[in-house]
């Protein structure tokens, strides 16, 4: 399922920008969704609400919004028509002879407009299509962050399952100086192993504080994709090992021209083509008509005048403009050709990445980890028999470890490649049954 879905219902922060139209929002995975609760408790957060504060707050999207206003006064001022011009002429006034002064002089007043027709409806057409691009890139924004907050959500949770762990791995080596104390006081070990195992606490304490301050960064950064200063939950929710299932190349490769960055490139193509019927228009000569009252002086009478003013096309002053916007045409193509190369290359990567991460974390749950744990118990066993040294039982606990750290990464991953195929394609990833590793076995 898709972390939300296409959001019309979402209360709008500029009118425009969050009342898309024809909108592909696919956004992002949500393997964490199905095992939310909708009801959550205020100090957690979830990753569909993360993401939809994300598309209502973030700060760059409320920004982009302007753009649609300001747009809309483009659009508008496309289609104002040109004011009349009010004309006062005299002639044969103030010369010599009879015409001297004003009394054979000749005035007329009159007002002339411009014919523009095609002109205007092509500026409009032209305004109206560049609408068209900023809509596109809205999106294109807005699936962006999108994707940036859902990757930092699940760098939260990965960070907060290291965290885990990392407790976990402090009490097991509390418990490992408890024991290996027993046995120097007991005479059964030197006293340089309770001094190793006293180090390895130490480490154990400084790691632990290290993925502390990393998890305040990253729930930092995510409360700011909302346009937040400060951090208002204290965990996110979701199960890291519950991983993405995947759909086949050829299945996602036929999604691949709901991408908006493609979809750009058509709306770019009809703006350029609208520019281009603009020049061709502007090439042809504007009409003005005129027409008013002449009054004759000399014998005090009045006539009516009307005139039309036809430009010569001597010369088209359009021509450099039509070939540019010819030129720009094919350019949009050439690149969307591009674009589609290089959109499907990283799609091909990123499926081939996925189906890597899906099968080391596999591999990690259902046979190493487990291996692992069952030499870690039998290590143990060997140790307080006496068989084992500290050195052999310390260097299968960190093995173990190393292990689970790798687990998290390795999932990490693939949820990361898989938000990155709902962003390339809009397919929804299923997430799969959660899995869960044997660590409880390991601490006693």
């Amino acid at each position: 399922m898709l972390i939300f879905p296409l959001l019309t219902h979402l209360k709008p922060i500029r009118n425009r920008f969050f009342a898309p139209k024809g909108l592909l929002l696919l956004l992002l995975i949500a393997p964490l969704a199905n095992s939310v609760e909708q009801t959550k408790p205020a100090q957690t957060l979830g990753l569909q609400q993360a993401v939809s504060k994300t598309l209502e707050q973030n700060p760059t999207l409320v920004a982009f919004g302007y753009q649609f206003e300001a747009q809309a006064g483009r659009v508008q001022q496309a289609g104002l028509k040109p004011n009349p011009e009010l004309t006062l002429a005299v002639e044969d006034a103030f010369g010599s002879g009879e015409l001297t002064g004003m009394d054979s002089a000749e005035t007329t007043l009159g007002i002339s407009w411009v014919l523009e027709g095609q002109q205007r409806r092509e500026r409009v057409n032209a305004s109206q299509a560049r609408t068209s691009v900023l809509e596109v890139e809205r999106d294109i924004q807005r699936l962006d962050a999108a994707a940036k907050s859902a990757r930092l959500y699940m760098l939260a949770l990965a960070l907060q399952t290291r965290l885990q762990q990392a407790e976990q791995a402090i009490d097991f080596a509390r418990n490992v100086v408890k024991v290996i104390e027993q046995r120097v006081n007991a005479g059964n070990s030197p006293a340089a192993e309770s001094a190793r195992a006293k180090v390895e606490l130490s480490r154990r304490l400084l790691e632990h504080e290290d993925i502390e301050h990393e998890l305040l960064v990253a729930k930092r950064q995510l409360a700011a994709q909302w346009g937040a200063t400060q951090v208002d939950f204290t965990a996110v929710e979701g199960t890291l090992t519950q991983l993405p299932k995947v759909a086949s190349y050829s299945e996602l490769k036929s999604r691949l021209d709901q991408n908006p960055r493609l979809q750009y490139f058509v709306t770019s193509e009809r703006w350029e083509e609208s520019q281009l019927a603009l020049a061709k228009a502007q090439s042809k000569p504007q009409w003005r008509l005129s027409a008013g009252v002449k009054h004759l002086a000399a014998t005090d009478d009045q006539a009516l005048v009307a005139g039309v003013a036809v430009p010569l096309g001597v010369f088209d002053r359009q021509q450099g403009r039509i070939t540019e916007a010819r030129a720009l045409m094919a350019l949009n193509r050439a690149e969307r050709e591009a674009e589609q190369i290089q959109l499907d290359t990283n799609l091909y990567g990123t499926h081939q990445e996925l189906l890597h991460s899906l099968h080391i974390v596999n591999a990690y749950q259902t046979e190493i980890l487990p291996a692992l744990a069952t030499a870690l118990n039998e290590t143990r066993r060997a140790y307080d028999l006496g068989r084992y040294s500290y050195l052999e039982w310390q260097a299968v606990q960190r093995d173990y470890l190393d292990a689970q750290n790798t687990l998290i990464e390795a999932s990490l991953a693939a949820h990361l490649k898989a938000i990155e195929l709902e962003r390339l394609t809009g397919v929804a990833i299923a997430p799969a049954t959660t899995t869960s590793t044997t660590t409880d076995s390991t601490t006693n």
